[in-house]
């Protein structure tokens, strides 16, 4: 992949969770009956509106799926430099599925619906929380990959952002997989994955900027030092 591309590429990854978060926190302050205290941001692709949270997986999956390629182009070597951008590529088609396949409609959201869990879970919301489930996996080992290869580097403070966005969703997604979901841990679930979609793309715009950053005819940043050679020679990936 060209430089040129690379660029664009990043770009895409780094424009997909602010996207995301600013659609659906928007959403969810507009959308009447939503709580989110009690419903998550899924729940937002019900409704005669819902086609919009649909298409806000679908597009910030997309967008992801580019900067994955734009990472893998980036990192040529190093720790994490095969797996990182594979996990993130996994997370931006798993948006995708659950941006095609709607959740049921749950919890009294949208108003008129039965204000309980869904019994039974239609195929396509069964679906919807199969992939969205592996989506969050992916972008959780992702950011301890990510977090592993900042390190060997010494760049604490990615080490440590990467660290904290992995353990943020892992809590969040256990606070609303523990079958009684308080008001807290709803809140928690929306909060924690909005960081660590930011997160994701503050990575690609930290590689965008590295590799925008030598002069020309020089090593990339990313490729010689910022993220590999602080911590020695390149390790195989």
């Amino acid at each position: 992949m060209s430089t040129h591309k690379t660029t664009i590429a990043l770009t895409c990854g780094a424009v997909a969770g602010p996207l995301f978060t600013v659609a659906g926190l928007a959403q969810a302050a507009t959308r009447a009956g939503f709580d989110p205290a009690r419903h998550q941001l899924s729940l937002l692709s019900n409704g005669p509106l819902g086609w919009l949270q649909m298409l806000n997986f679908i597009i910030t999956g997309g967008l992801f799926l580019i900067g994955a390629m734009g990472m893998r182009a980036a990192l040529t070597s190093g720790r994490g430099a095969t797996w990182g951008p594979r996990l993130i590529a996994v997370f931006g088609a798993g948006m995708i599925g659950a941006g095609i396949f709607r959740p049921d409609p749950a919890f009294g959201f949208p108003p008129g619906t039965p204000d309980a869990r869904p019994i039974p879970v239609s195929w396509h919301g069964a679906l919807h929380y199969v992939i969205a489930s592996a989506a969050f996996l992916a972008l959780i080992i992702a950011a301890v990959v990510f977090a592993r290869r900042f390190a060997a580097a010494r760049n604490r403070g990615w080490a440590l952002g990467s660290g904290a966005a992995a353990a943020a969703l892992l809590t969040g997604v256990a606070a609303v997989s523990s079958g009684t979901v308080s008001p807290f841990g709803s809140i928690w679930m929306i909060t924690s994955a909005l960081m660590a979609f930011l997160w994701a793309s503050a990575v690609a715009a930290h590689l965008r900027s590295a590799s925008r950053s030598p002069a020309a005819g020089q090593p990339s940043q990313y490729d010689a030092g910022d993220l590999t050679s602080a911590a020695g020679p390149a390790r195989p990936h």
